[in-house]
């Protein structure tokens, strides 16, 4: 396979027609080699419109999903980042490109130890991996930009208060077969926006609140 020809062909085909087209997203996606990202036994599937298994019951979500998150979240070169779900981390190595620093987290150890292995493969990363639920009782601490991996059947205000003012948090919200793609941005030290992207469906977040069910 002609690896760089096929990153640009998903570049180009996929995640522009995808209205994806900030130019520093794009040049992100083209320098990262996500074939690196993605498990041996799926790399065929590395440049592929489709969520891609990466084990642990995870799964590497689609390069214009991908896209349209690095967009929505603007993120530039001051910014503190924070990424809930670091799986093999190539969405984690896209943000280090566009951020001053990216703190990933992820409640899988083996998942956080590939995603370690596979950022070697971009010098220039600038990635802190921790193993670590992201509902514990501990402070997330305070951060630009914020992207939520895994789905929030309910939504958490948890997170959200993790942005400094002027920060903005990507998260998806719902549950299947419907769930909507949101950005919130922090205005205020009490004040948030939240503004509705776009309509998917991704794996629910480890220990997320589980929407209630009605009984009839």
């Amino acid at each position: 396979m002609d690896t760089l020809a096929a990153r640009q062909q998903m570049v180009d085909q996929q995640i522009r027609t995808w209205e994806v087209l900030d130019p520093r997203v794009l040049s992100a996606l083209s320098a990262v080699p996500r074939e690196a990202f993605v498990p041996p036994e799926y790399r065929e599937l590395a440049f592929a419109d489709t969520p891609i298994p990466i084990g642990f019951g995870q799964s590497m979500l689609a390069p214009k999903v991908q896209g349209r998150i690095l967009q929505a979240l603007g993120v530039n070169a001051r910014d503190a980042v924070l990424e809930i779900g670091t799986g093999t981390g190539y969405l984690s190595a896209c943000l280090s490109l566009l951020g001053a620093a990216t703190h990933s987290i992820d409640i899988h150890a083996g998942l956080a130890a590939m995603a370690q292995a596979n950022l070697r493969a971009i010098p220039n990363a600038r990635v802190q991996v921790e193993v670590r639920d992201a509902f514990d009782a501990a402070s997330l601490s305070q951060y630009d930009v914020i992207a939520v991996t895994g789905s929030l059947p309910v939504y958490d205000s948890r997170f959200e208060r993790s942005l400094r003012v002027g920060g903005r948090l990507f998260a998806v919200v719902g549950s299947a077969p419907v769930m909507d793609a949101v950005l919130v941005r922090r205005v205020d030290s009490d004040e948030w926006i939240r503004e509705s992207l776009f309509e998917t469906v991704i794996d629910p977040l480890i220990n997320a609140t589980a929407a209630q069910k009605f009984v009839f």
